[in-house]
């Protein structure tokens, strides 16, 4: 009967560890904003970024999937040179950054109030990797505003990169802009 009990326990318990650990990966939106029109060329849409459409409800997001060895994403393309649809300075180290430099911004949730700035990630695609480093966040809380380019909220799972990035995984350019990848932390 001890050993009854005591196996009916250990399956309770190893069934909420499972459910508890289940739900802290995920990761559910945390509300809305409302688009508004641009003003006249005001959204920058190089790199074919997306402008707030008036109106248009957009999903943000104060967290990131949980991050690991193997942590799937999607890989964007990003301008952080000044003029670029990044919009202003980075905001690791308040500098614009060359096309040419391995760099990314990364969602909210993942970019942990700055805790990875200036830190490096690995990143698998297309059958290559490549090393970046992390300068910008890639807002998922906020967005359709002059601070952010009238561009909408990233989604939570974003790795927005630099071209270098983007050549350094061997992606034709005629194939920039959105890809399937994984990433982790780099042994800096």
């Amino acid at each position: 009967m001890k050993k009854q009990v005591c196996s009916k326990v250990l399956v309770l318990m190893c069934f909420l560890f499972l459910f508890v650990s289940i739900e802290a990966q995920s990761c559910k939106p945390s509300g809305k904003i409302r688009g508004k029109k641009p003003p006249s060329e005001q959204c920058n849409t190089e790199n074919d970024s997306d402008c707030c459409k008036q109106g248009k409800l957009y999903t943000t997001y104060k967290c990131s999937p949980t991050v690991s060895t193997h942590t799937k994403a999607t890989l964007t393309l990003n301008s952080f040179e000044a003029g670029g649809d990044g919009g202003g300075p980075s905001e690791c180290d308040n500098q614009y950054h060359s096309d040419d430099e391995p760099v990314v911004a990364l969602s909210t949730g993942w970019f942990d109030n700055e805790k990875r700035c200036l830190k490096y990630i690995n990143i698998h695609g297309n059958g290559k990797s490549a090393r970046a480093k992390v300068v910008d966040e890639c807002d998922s809380t906020m967005g359709c505003d002059a601070d952010h380019d009238y561009q909408p909220p990233c989604a939570n799972n974003i790795v927005d990169a630099s071209k270098a990035v983007w050549k350094a995984l061997g992606v034709p350019e005629s194939q920039w802009g959105g890809m399937d990848i994984y990433w982790s932390d780099a042994d800096d």
